[in-house]
């Protein structure tokens, strides 16, 4: 009989990916994030979904949203623009009923409002199919992604994390990842996409994970 050939990666909860063989895999491929993990314990996964939205048009909306904000900045915002629709999120077509003017009243600046109805118009077309995302490898989710404005490499790499569970994600592009590493490495300044890479490679195959406790190290979390 012939093998069958390996599938796509499954859909995982973010909690699986904080498991007793990715932990061990880090503390023993690095002895600075062996430190955190340590310092820190097991993490509050509650904590770092709480808030965020369950479907995958809410998560990248709410991905949007968190672009170059703070935490509290891209939480206040969400919020304002939900409570625009009665606290949920907005079908595509209810959000663009709505006018630029009244986006920009809650907070998003006129960039923003311009990439949300982006993706609405994609899903609305069918040029982004939602639901067979979780169906894809991350290369191949990134680039159906990517083809909508306003969505690029950093919200790919968060829905990755924070919605489909992925468990090999580094976010290069993430100022906390890079701002993490360069105080627990003791590096003279933020390191580049290709020195995270390259000193990524020995958290593999658990990258998430590693950057959920450089993350912790901050006492922070992505917006």
């Amino acid at each position: 009989m012939a093998s069958r050939a390996p599938g796509p990666p499954r859909r995982v909860s973010l909690r699986e990916l904080v498991g007793d063989e990715g932990l061990e895999h880090l503390r023993a491929s690095d002895d600075t994030l062996a430190r955190v993990i340590d310092e820190r314990g097991p993490l509050d996964l509650e904590a770092r979904v709480r808030g965020r939205p369950q479907d995958a048009y809410g998560a990248l909306l709410r991905a949007i949203v968190g672009q170059q904000l703070s935490v509290a900045a891209a939480r206040t915002i969400y919020n304002r623009f939900t409570d625009l629709f009665g606290g949920r999120t907005p079908t595509p077509e209810e959000l663009l009923e709505v006018d630029a003017d009244t986006l920009r009243g809650v907070g998003f600046s006129r960039a923003k409002a311009g990439y949300i109805r982006s993706l609405a118009e994609h899903i609305i077309s069918g040029e982004l199919e939602l639901d067979r995302l979780d169906e894809l490898g991350d290369e191949e989710v990134a680039r159906e992604l990517i083809a909508v404005k306003g969505l690029g490499q950093w919200s790919v790499d968060m829905f990755l994390i924070f919605h489909l569970g992925r468990p090999d994600v580094l976010p290069v592009g993430d100022l906390g990842v890079r701002r993490a590493v360069e105080r627990l490495y003791g590096l003279e300044a933020l390191p580049s996409a290709a020195e995270l890479e390259a000193l990524g490679e020995r958290w593999r195959p658990y990258r998430s994970l590693a950057s959920l406790y450089l993350w912790e190290s901050l006492d922070n979390a992505p917006g």
